[in-house]
């Protein structure tokens, strides 16, 4: 079984972390709370790149969570239909912009517990964009970011709630810039196929090339 890394060498894989993705943000294309909630609930199991091909159609459409709360279904579903699971994400848009509406007067509620409150709003799209937005002192774990925390040897969880813990217990602190960090880095380097390893600045420390997926 592998070993976790000693608090010395979290620390190095931290510098290193924030070192080579000093001001890591997310690739997804957003002007304000509104967008920015929008295109991370389309991202989940959905390429970041997919989803600024959808978003401008929509948000030319729907530019405020007014107007989406009028939407009908199947023009959400026909701009978005690119995207996977594009009829529960549709679904889910028009019934959060309602539900923004109904008890926050249109204004997107910054607090990870009001966000989760919002239809197909679950714990990681909450600290996505809290951590986006508001550079919150959290950790939201992707697959890239369940991957990666695995072949380090930094989370042994079987679940990303799980190894959000981890994680959170492990780094402590620069946990924003760390989680974008490790999105990027999984997404370009250690990736699930075929892993970058010779470009990899982490290389002592990886305990396997497995291709960790959650359950």
């Amino acid at each position: 079984m592998a070993k976790r890394p000693s608090k010395e060498a979290i620390e190095t894989i931290r510098h290193r972390f924030l070192g080579h993705y000093k001001e890591a943000k997310t690739e997804l294309l957003y002007r304000n709370a509104y967008e920015l909630l929008v295109s991370v609930m389309l991202s989940a199991q959905c390429t970041d790149k997919r989803v600024n091909l959808i978003t401008p159609a929509l948000f030319e459409r729907f530019p405020t969570p007014e107007s989406l709360a009028l939407a009908e279904i199947d023009e959400v579903k026909k701009i978005i239909q690119s995207c996977s699971f594009f009829n529960n994400k549709a679904k889910n848009l028009i019934l959060m912009a309602q539900k923004i509406l109904q008890e926050h007067g249109g204004e997107i509620p910054l607090e990870q517990s009001l966000l989760m409150a919002l239809p197909g709003v679950g714990q990681k799209t909450a600290n996505v964009v809290l951590i986006e937005y508001l550079e919150k002192n959290l950790m939201a774990v992707d697959t890239h970011v369940f991957r990666v925390s695995h072949r380090l040897g930094l989370a042994k969880s079987k679940t990303p709630a799980q190894t959000e813990e981890e994680l959170s217990k492990a780094f402590k602190k620069d946990l924003s810039t760390l989680h974008q960090a490790m999105v990027l880095f999984g997404r370009y380097l250690c990736k699930a196929q075929k892993p970058l390893c010779e470009e990899c600045f982490l290389t002592e420390f990886c305990q396997t090339r497995q291709n960790f997926k959650p359950k």
